[in-house]
């Protein structure tokens, strides 16, 4: 199973007013796991970007000056996510956004849907705790996720946040690092998430020896003894049905 985490900065709320793309963020998971492959780009909108979006981004007209244009990237961010399940936190938004700029281009693409399957975390989310804040900090902040490189939203790191949000929102898990004394922990959460590295030692697994496994028998003999039967070995004895 192919998913694509994705997550897009704008220069405003409404593609219908000429709204554009300005930052395509992508990590890539397979099976549940986190390849290392990813997606990230930067478009000049060739219009200027809102201050308020700027307040949330921190990507300036200055800095978008010599990227690219979306009609030169799109190929190749097509190329990357096509036939996988998309995963957005509030995928209306970018996928309005994504539509809008394919209805821009002369090659005469389908809406994004036509490509992917599309998933919305934060519909998820609202059924799974409803009542309850559901933006991307709160999801980090109640799954024990850490988020404190968000000072900014970014399409990039956000979709790699949003990656360890939905594994764990859906029953996977990366590390968990589990303190007694916490108060998520108390309150049913979870903290300390971080990802596994990759290459990992495999366990070491240790087998009894010869003279472990005779005191282990003698153990056996003097609690037979004394109870009239230990339960473990009437438990090995019993076969599987």
């Amino acid at each position: 199973m192919r998913q694509i985490v994705l997550d897009t900065e704008t220069t405003g709320l409404e593609p219908a007013q000429g709204h554009r793309i300005i930052e395509i963020g992508c990590v890539e998971l397979v099976n549940r796991k986190l390849t290392g492959r990813h997606f990230h780009v930067y478009i000049n909108p060739d219009r200027e970007v809102e201050q308020g979006a700027i307040e949330v981004h921190g990507i300036t007209n200055e800095f978008l000056a010599d990227k690219p244009r979306f009609h030169q990237v799109a190929d190749e961010f097509l190329a990357f996510v096509q036939g996988a399940e998309l995963v957005i936190h509030n995928a209306p938004f970018d996928v309005g956004f994504i539509n809008h700029e394919f209805a821009l281009l002369a090659d005469g693409k389908q809406p994004i849907g036509h490509y992917c399957g599309i998933i919305d975390t934060l519909a998820m989310a609202r059924a799974k705790h409803p009542g309850q804040k559901n933006n991307l900090d709160a999801l980090c902040k109640r799954y024990g996720v850490d988020n404190s490189q968000r000072d900014l939203h970014g399409a990039l790191l956000d979709s790699e946040i949003l990656a360890d949000v939905y594994l764990l929102m859906t029953g996977g898990q990366t590390d968990l690092s589990l303190s007694a004394d916490s108060e998520d922990k108390k309150a049913g959460g979870v903290t300390g998430i971080r990802r596994l590295p990759a290459g990992r030692r495999p366990l070491t697994v240790v087998m009894a020896s010869e003279q472990e496994l005779a005191l282990h028998e003698a153990k056996l003999d003097g609690i037979d003894k004394k109870s009239g039967g230990a339960v473990w070995r009437k438990s090995a004895q019993v076969s599987p049905s």
